[in-house]
């Protein structure tokens, strides 16, 4: 009987084709198509990626490395920056009696500071493209150590010098700390947030009482928590299989930020301490 669709393929001639073991590593496939068109498939064992993953993680450990020493060299070109300036206003007398006449110096330079802070901390553009993030570092520098300056020039120059001298020594001691501990205090940031938030209802009772052993609790209390956030943003940086959290190599700029605000609060609060205590 005839097929509606079409005739039957022919039977399969020994004679023809042979009869031999397949012994080989490819296969002849018909394409469903076009049984007159064939392409041959290798089933060959994929390629070895386990170097590839190796060179992958080394990869990141440099990346790593080089976002460490970005951040480090920015925060030592920040500080030295600093330090001049703070110098300038201790020693050039008359840069120092000009401050003492113009108490509106050191409030624009706050206001200087807190426009730039939030502007490096909101603009994610601002921070990362290249060469505005290194300008606004710069103003945010400049005009932290003027403000600082300003400040300092209230204070004796002895009194000024030890809280540098205490300043250095606490920060590379809680850097050394914060490079060799496994305690992972990038967990604490809701911890941390709240005690900055009790600093500164303390700082309004401060305002309010004008005592001065209440001064040196809280001159002592904000030196723990910025010793806390020192140590919160050295391990955010760092990064590592011990840490939680770790900071992106992208926000350099930003990570050298907070360990100036760091640095700097420090400063502050053991000056005041410091000339509360003399």
């Amino acid at each position: 009987m005839d097929q509606a669709n079409g005739a039957n393929p022919p039977p399969y001639n020994f004679q023809d084709h042979g009869q031999n073991n397949h012994t080989g590593m490819s296969y002849q496939v018909v394409h469903p198509a076009a049984q007159t068109s064939a392409q041959t498939v290798d089933f060959s064992l994929p390629p070895d990626y386990s170097s590839g993953l190796d060179d992958i993680g080394f990869s990141d450990s440099n990346i790593r490395r080089g976002f460490i020493k970005k951040v480090y060299f920015t925060l030592m070109l920040q500080l030295l920056v600093t330090v001049g300036i703070i110098c300038a206003f201790l020693y050039w007398s008359e840069l120092r009696v000009w401050t003492w006449h113009n108490k509106w110096f050191s409030y624009t330079m706050m206001a200087a500071v807190m426009v730039l802070v939030l502007a490096l901390s909101c603009c994610d553009n601002l921070r990362r493209q290249v060469p505005l993030n290194f300008i606004a570092l710069g103003l945010f520098t400049v005009a932290e150590g003027l403000m600082l300056g300003s400040v300092a020039a209230y204070f004796d120059a002895e009194a000024v010098l030890w809280a540098m001298l205490a300043t250095t020594l606490v920060s590379l001691a809680l850097s050394l700390f914060a490079f060799q501990s496994k305690w992972d205090f990038t967990m604490l940031n809701g911890s941390l947030w709240v005690l900055m938030w009790t600093l500164i209802s303390f700082c309004l009772l401060c305002a309010i009482l004008r005592s001065q052993y209440v001064y040196i609790v809280y001159a002592c209390l904000g030196t723990l928590v910025f010793s806390l956030y020192l140590v919160f943003d050295t391990q955010l940086i760092v990064g590592g299989k011990h840490r939680k959290y770790e900071m992106s190599p992208e926000e350099y700029v930003f990570a050298a930020l907070n360990l100036y605000v760091d640095i700097v609060s420090l400063f502050l609060l053991l000056l005041q301490l410091i000339g509360l205590c003399r």
